[in-house]
């Protein structure tokens, strides 16, 4: 089910990332047929969470890419990361890190490109010893 909402939560913030004027609402709309209430849910709550702490989310991925600026990096790339840093460090229920850290590890297996999983693990690794 998290994986789900996971999965949803980066097509989300990818397509409002080209399109700001689209109302979540009206995009969450057009998913709810389709996934089942707890998905959406935890869909919402993930969305809602990173773009409300989008510039805190930001500065911890910008302090651990020494060579990369945030809006160089691949869309799909950077939005896993929001989402990951998001569940890890901002989400009221925080998770276990190293389970955040895998699931956005699989999802840029299956959504970014080749480099992307050493990527998001480099960074998210970072981003993790920088908060201890």
């Amino acid at each position: 089910m998290r994986r789900q909402s996971r999965e949803l939560s980066l097509q989300i913030l990818f397509q409002t990332e080209f399109a700001p004027q689209m109302n979540l609402k009206d995009l969450s709309s057009v998913f709810e047929k389709t996934f089942d209430h707890s998905v959406m849910e935890y869909t919402m709550t993930v969305v809602e969470g990173v773009k409300a702490n989008s510039e805190r989310i930001d500065t911890k991925i910008s302090a651990a890419s020494a060579h990369w600026k945030i809006d160089r990096m691949a869309s799909v790339d950077r939005n896993i990361l929001r989402i990951a840093v998001y569940e890890m460090i901002f989400a009221k229920e925080t998770l276990e890190p190293k389970i955040v850290i895998n699931e956005a590890i699989e999802i840029a297996k299956i959504f970014g490109t080749q480099e992307s999983s050493a990527f998001v693990n480099g960074l998210l690794d970072q981003i993790l010893r920088n908060e201890k």
